[in-house]
């Protein structure tokens, strides 16, 4: 199977406000990160609020993303689920739905032992003809794919990428000193891609991409091509907002970010609700100052407070 490499955005699911799918702005969201330049797609990750989305809905952006990448990039769909059954039945539907790959989490309802989680991803890989990203998140999920746990899945052929976000930057190079060139590793948290490129991470599945696509795809290529000065500079500009990616509520956060880039409904999902107050200002604040950095200005957040 083809290893996957470059920058892979975990899309958001964009909605209206009276909660639908917004099929037009999730396809030109789609259409403007093919242009930007990334390197795959992926649709129903956690950030895509898969776990908030009927199977229909589902079904709907995976066929919506299908026809908006026309082959261009590989399509990879999230697949959240709670039993090894669903999760089996999830992974041969989205396959017939045109999914190439999928980025798929641990149970989402129960935090499995090392024997229990290699289980659970020899099972999903047996259940369909797609390779498998591994979604790495013991922060958020409580299950942690260790180096010791990724060798015993060695022999596993369509498992062949893991999305490393245990939020420790020695995993990268424990997973490459346990398993050799055998997988894919994909940073997966954004204020960590420099770092993870530096000790040779292949990939990176991010959040923020979805509102600077170009300045992103251009950090990683920066950061693989070794001109790590012009990287740093840039990562400078982009790490307060890379911060945004790694909050509970990076859903929120990421899609006001969108929506003050370049317009896009920053609409979510109940139980999650749209920011106000000084929370929401506070964030405005840091995607304000990136834009204003980008731009070539000083950031607004220099003089602010200064008496």
């Amino acid at each position: 199977m083809t290893a996957w490499s470059g920058v892979f955005p975990a899309v958001t699911t964009k909605l209206k406000q009276t909660g639908e799918i917004d099929l037009a702005w999730m396809q030109s969201g789609i259409e403007r990160l093919i242009l930007s330049g990334v390197s795959g797609v992926i649709v129903l990750p956690m950030l895509g609020e898969n776990a908030s989305l009927a199977m229909g809905e589902r079904e709907t952006v995976i066929r919506a993303a299908k026809e908006a990448v026309a082959g261009r990039v590989p399509l990879l769909s999230g697949l959240a689920e709670v039993s090894t059954a669903a999760a089996a039945a999830s992974a041969r539907h989205y396959e017939k739905l045109g999914a190439e790959g999928l980025m798929a989490f641990p149970s989402i309802a129960y935090k499995s032992d090392p024997r229990e989680t290699v289980a659970w991803y020899k099972d999903l890989a047996a259940a369909c003809g797609l390779p498998i990203m591994i979604y790495n998140n013991p922060i958020a999920y409580g299950v942690d794919v260790t180096p010791p746990i990724l060798s015993q899945l060695a022999d596993t052929p369509s498992i062949v990428c893991i999305k490393e976000e245990c939020g420790d930057i020695r995993r990268v190079t424990d997973l490459y000193n346990a398993c050799g060139n055998r997988f894919s590793v994909f940073c997966g948290v954004d204020d960590l891609i420099l770092e993870s490129v530096a000790l040779g991470v292949t990939g990176w599945v991010s959040g923020m991409t979805n509102a600077w696509p170009e300045e992103c795809v251009k950090l990683f290529n920066l950061a693989r091509a070794g001109r790590y000065d012009e990287a740093r500079a840039l990562y400078r500009i982009m790490t307060p907002a890379f911060h945004l990616d790694t909050h509970v509520k990076l859903v929120q956060y990421i899609k006001l970010a969108e929506s003050l880039v370049y317009g896009a409904p920053e609409w979510v999902r109940a139980p999650r609700l749209p920011l106000e107050g000084a929370e929401r200002q506070r964030v405005i604040a840091v995607i304000e100052d990136t834009i204003a950095a980008l731009d070539g200005e000083a950031p607004a957040a220099a003089g602010r407070g200064a008496s």
